[in-house]
């Protein structure tokens, strides 16, 4: 869920200045900190992650009304919100290896003696939510990651998958994106595999004993294309409620038409052991004790069935409320999600039961006399995994209250143990950095912020550092500089928030130490993996839930908004540098290429005892106009240095009523980097600086309109965003400069 390559194994971040619009009392600060129990949050964790959480299972219900009640008991006013969505279960899943080596699959994880929970049996077996039904019997083609790389180079070699199974393996792009591709590329099906290389014995010993993945364990999820709408592929743009127009399923465009299945990788090893062909390339190969071959001479053979019952099903959101006592109209949300593929203990319970946490603290001081100034909605979603679906339909159900009311959405979906990681919009930057320096660290004598840059330093410092490690660290070894947050893609409930209302929005966890890769959404993702590999003791839920806490406290409290727009000004100027670069490059590229084709330099330079073709020829890359953009960045650059400046000198100053307008400014700031229109070929998404990646799933791509336009070979698309993307910015930098007006009024 964290993407930028800047910031992957040490995030994040830290500040000294403390700008005048922070509303920080210490003493509150630690009397919420005294709230926290981390021992607390453990027990509900062993509660929660007892039984299967799955969209329809009776204990995902369960947990919803525990939650409720947790809730009323606390002080809030609660509620459960329900919608009625399209979520296909499983009738009959099988996967037969036909022939002489032959076998069937083993579609079920089998228990781990001294773990009771995985001896459940209403465990789902090896299914993809939202693939596509069907019954086929067709030959067996590996195709690697099933990447459009990996495409190209099965073609190169002179593979074709068309009437094939597809067998890939986890890893370097969204689940959902191998079955799509699959279909496009003409395949009948696709099965997806989970590699030791990734998150099996070749990191780590197998569960029980070690963290990773065990032979007989595989990664169930969702194959909804998200990157083109999330949540019930039935109502896309509005929310599942019972008058709501619902498309057929022939209409809904998120829905793939092949079937596919995950499996584990001590059966995908049967099927590579049968296959012939070409001897996979070299970067196709993963860790199993097999000679990876691509399986094109057709000796592999299987017949694969996915039957499922596609009917509507009731999903439950907990809506928790506490009323402003000075801005009840203006709220700050919080969320996590509550179900999972199994047990969901690490992903996604870990970051619930931190929201849990900070809910009764905050509660807590409320019967103790204090009332925040805004008003809180802390909301514990239901059917993220199958496609963020619960918070997509709450934020599509109440779009007009929320674009009028809501200042901020902060996100957690599971926690680890580590570093502190924070990704989202970037006018937050400096307010999240201020509140890094607040929480102490549970393994070490300082605060997370302290743990980050010696982290960071330390990466600095080790041999082969890259350029982007030793920048950071260099900003590390500095306290007066803050440390940059990441950008935000999708994966979890922040995606409708961020990308569709155009709101501030934040996503926090802590990583690094501890991994829950090995059982990411198997049988095996429960308490004692958790308890054990992850987060004993549930030490860092403590630090998120006071990570988060502070954060809601402050923003409900403050005076004026905690934001400073030359960081985001900055961030989208380095954003429109890189896509210049891209276009740049890729023109060289082109450019190269045509010239070696037409010297015949691919077929003259190949190995002749190896079938390997030229490459699909490049399109020829326009010069773009990015005059708007530039124009439009200088603007935004002015205005945000402006507004900051202002806010610093005047904002303690200003007149109760100009303080609550900069509010609304702030909000309409937000909502005015949205494109009407969408983006290209996906009208959902509307944020022009933030969006997930076609052709990455949950990886972001920044300034998307520009970018994917130049990187697929739109090239009229990239001018015609370059505009509206500009049009934004400057929608955004007008907004600003009200607000600096008001502020010298």
């Amino acid at each position: 869920m964290v993407n930028s390559s800047l910031l992957r194994a040490f995030c994040l971040v830290a500040s000294t200045i403390i700008t005048p619009s922070l509303a920080n009392d210490a003493a509150l600060e630690k009397k919420f900190d005294s709230l926290i129990d981390p021992a607390e949050m453990n027990g509900w964790l062993e509660t929660m992650a007892a039984e299967p959480n799955h969209v329809g299972s009776p204990h995902d219900k369960a947990n919803a009304e525990m939650t409720l009640k947790q809730f009323l008991d606390w002080g809030w006013d609660a509620k459960i919100e329900t919608f009625k969505v399209l979520y296909p279960t499983p009738i009959k899943v099988s996967f037969d290896l036909l022939g002489d080596r032959g076998f069937a699959a083993t579609l079920t994880e089998a228990a781990i003696e001294g773990d009771a929970p995985t001896a459940t049996r209403d465990a789902l077996p090896a299914y993809l939510g939202y693939q596509g039904d069907g019954d086929v019997t067709a030959p067996v083609v590996y195709v690697n990651y099933g990447m459009p790389d990996d495409y190209e180079t099965l073609k190169r070699m002179g593979v074709d998958v068309k009437g094939k199974i597809v067998l890939a393996r986890y890893g370097a792009g969204w689940r959902g994106l191998k079955p799509k591709l699959a279909q496009e590329h003409g395949a009948l099906g696709c099965i997806i595999y989970s590699d030791p290389h990734e998150d099996g014995y070749a990191i780590d010993d197998v569960y029980p004993k070690g963290a990773s993945r065990p032979p007989q364990g595989f990664q169930r999820g969702s194959v909804m294309d998200m990157p083109f709408y999330p949540g019930d592929p039935l109502t896309p743009g509005r929310g599942a409620t019972e008058k709501a127009k619902l498309l057929s399923r022939a209409e809904a465009k998120t829905l793939l038409k092949i079937p596919a299945i995950p499996m584990s990788y001590g059966d995908a090893q049967k099927i590579l052991a049968a296959m012939g062909g070409q001897v996979a390339p070299r970067d196709f190969r993963g860790s199993l004790g097999e000679t990876y071959h691509i399986g094109d001479d057709g000796a592999a053979k299987a017949h694969l069935v996915v039957q499922s019952d596609w009917s509507l099903k009731t999903i439950y959101n907990v809506v928790a409320t506490m009323r402003g006592a000075e801005f009840p109209d203006e709220w700050i949300l919080r969320g996590n999600h509550r179900d999972g593929w199994v047990m969901g203990a690490s992903d996604p319970l870990s970051g619930h039961i931190a929201m849990m946490g900070e809910a009764k603290a905050i509660g807590a001081l409320a019967k103790d006399g204090w009332k925040p100034k805004r008003t809180l909605v802390y909301l514990s979603w239901d059917a993220e995994e199958p496609g963020l679906i619960g918070s997509t339909e709450y934020a599509e159900t109440h779009e007009e209250e929320l674009a009028a009311k809501a200042q901020m959405y902060i996100n957690s979906d599971g926690n680890g143990r580590g570093f502190l990681n924070v990704a989202g919009t970037h006018s937050l930057q400096h307010f999240v950095n201020d509140v890094a320096k607040a929480v102490d660290d549970p393994q070490t004598d300082g605060s997370v912020d302290e743990r980050v840059r010696a982290g960071l330093m330390a990466k600095a410092g080790a041999k082969g550092a890259d350029g982007d490690a030793k920048k950071l660290g260099a900003l590390a070894a500095n306290p007066a500089s803050d440390l940059p947050i990441d950008a935000l893609g999708s994966g979890s409930d922040y995606t409708a928030f961020l990308q569709h209302l155009g709101m501030a929005a934040l996503h926090v966890g802590y990583y690094g130490e501890g991994s829950d890769d090995g059982v990411y959404h198997s049988l095996y993702d429960d308490f004692a993996h958790h308890d054990k590999f992850v987060d004993p003791g549930s030490a860092y839920g403590g630090a998120l839930a006071r990570t988060v806490g502070r954060m809601v406290l402050r923003a409900a409290d403050a005076d004026l908004p905690p934001v400073r727009y030359s960081d985001f000004a900055s961030v989208v100027s380095d954003y429109l540098g890189e896509v210049k670069t891209l276009a740049d490059d890729r023109r060289a590229l082109a450019e190269a290429q045509e010239t070696a084709l037409k010297a015949d330099a691919f077929a003259r330079a190949r190995d002749p005892k190896k079938p390997y073709g030229a490459p699909t020829p490049l399109k020829p890359v326009p010069h773009i106009n990015f005059a708007p953009l530039e124009d439009a960045v200088d603007q935004l650059k002015k205005s945000a240095a402006a507004y900051d400046k202002a806010l610093g000198e005047k904002g303690a100053s200003l007149s109760a009523d100009k303080k609550r307008r900069l509010f609304a400014l702030a909000r309409e700031t937000e909502q005015a980097i949205k494109i009407k229109e969408g983006l290209p070929g996906r009208p959902w998404f509307k944020n022009a600086i933030y969006a997930p990646g076609t052709l990455t799933g949950y990886g972001v791509k920044t300034l998307p309109g520009v970018r994917e336009a130049i990187e697929q070979e739109r090239f009229g698309d990239a001018d015609q965003y370059a505009k509206l993307t500009a049009a934004a910015l400057r929608r955004y930098a007008d907004k600003l400069d009200e607000a600096t007006k008001l502020m010298g009024e």
